[in-house]
């Protein structure tokens, strides 16, 4: 279909810029689980709207799959513009998922390398695990689904089993994408006692999702966060489920200052202008959550005193 599109393009005279076999690639990449004359219109819209064909492409690719995962019903898909430029610290993370964003490629696959299958974040609240599911999206140029589990369960027998295998058919039907599970020891609780309080339905679908995790092969890269280890079944946390599990703490110093810089050039402010080693110094213990709002109560004290 890449082929057919582009080869009417050039005789258009409209640039096409795929001379990267990476690039080429994407695209291709990116209009998986599209039918035939979905992605010909899409392609064709990318002509019209940038008037010309190259990699800035997919992300009008991967805006046009929003329309598959809202008829679902079961997945929320979310646009983001977040990058790694904007999560303080977690530089171990985001080293560990940059390294894994080309490992969905054919390249990775005749090198050897199996699709990465998962990051399980865990650790303390408003520290940056659900902003960094959104940033791993905008840097791999991929949707982002989120599965709120609480839309699983239904009251019909049988029918909360069926409503999980039918948003992991969508999710690796536009595969490569991410697949973020909010909360998850929340919208799983009660699995161990599901057989008193609802007749092991709780238990039937967390069975279905990890069998699911353990065998898929599918491009579809699962972000999971958590903020009670404690309360996740065992079998959750086992290698072969998730490719790694990180414990995402408070910021240090360095990190601190690094979030409140990240803050004030979001409101156009000049961080260089701020004296951030004293400011983190004065923040000790304070979540990157309580750092944005404390950058933004002070803007409403300046504001009010006309500065």
């Amino acid at each position: 279909i890449l082929d057919r599109v582009t080869g009417f393009q050039e005789q258009m005279r409209v640039p096409v810029r795929l001379d990267n076999d990476g690039d080429r690639e994407a695209v291709v990449g990116s209009l998986l689980g599209l039918t035939r004359f979905e992605a010909e219109n899409v392609l064709a819209k990318a002509v019209i709207s940038n008037g010309r064909l190259d990699i800035s492409s997919v992300k009008l690719v991967v805006s046009e799959k929003e329309q598959i995962i809202r008829k679902s019903g079961l997945l929320e898909y979310y646009a983001t513009d977040i990058g790694f430029q904007d999560v303080g610290g977690l530089a171990r993370l985001k080293d560990w998922l940059k390294k894994r964003g080309r490992a969905f490629s054919d390249e990775a696959c005749a090198f050897g390398l199996p699709a990465p299958k998962g990051a399980l974040m865990v650790g303390i609240q408003g520290c940056g695990k659900s902003l960094t599911a959104k940033a791993v999206a905008a840097e791999w140029n991929v949707p982002l689904l989120r599965l709120d589990v609480g839309r699983v369960f239904s009251s019909l027998v049988g029918s909360s089993e069926d409503n999980l295998r039918r948003a992991i058919r969508v999710a690796e039907s536009i595969a490569p994408c991410i697949f973020w599970i909010d909360e998850v020891e929340k919208g799983f609780s009660g699995a161990e006692s599901s057989g008193i309080s609802d007749g092991g339905t709780a238990a039937r679908v967390l069975s279905t999702f990890l069998t699911w995790l353990q065998e898929k092969t599918s491009p579809v890269f699962v972000v999971a966060t958590a903020n009670a280890i404690d309360r996740l079944p065992a079998e959750f946390l086992r290698k072969g489920r998730f490719d790694e599990i990180f414990f995402i703490d408070l910021p240090d110093a360095s990190e601190r200052a690094e979030i409140l810089a990240i803050h004030l050039r979001r409101r156009n402010r000049n961080p260089e202008t701020f004296d951030l080693a004293t400011l983190a110094r004065a923040a000790d213990g304070y979540l990157g959550a309580e750092l944005e709002a404390a950058v933004v109560a002070a803007l409403f004290d300046a504001f009010e005193q006309g500065g």
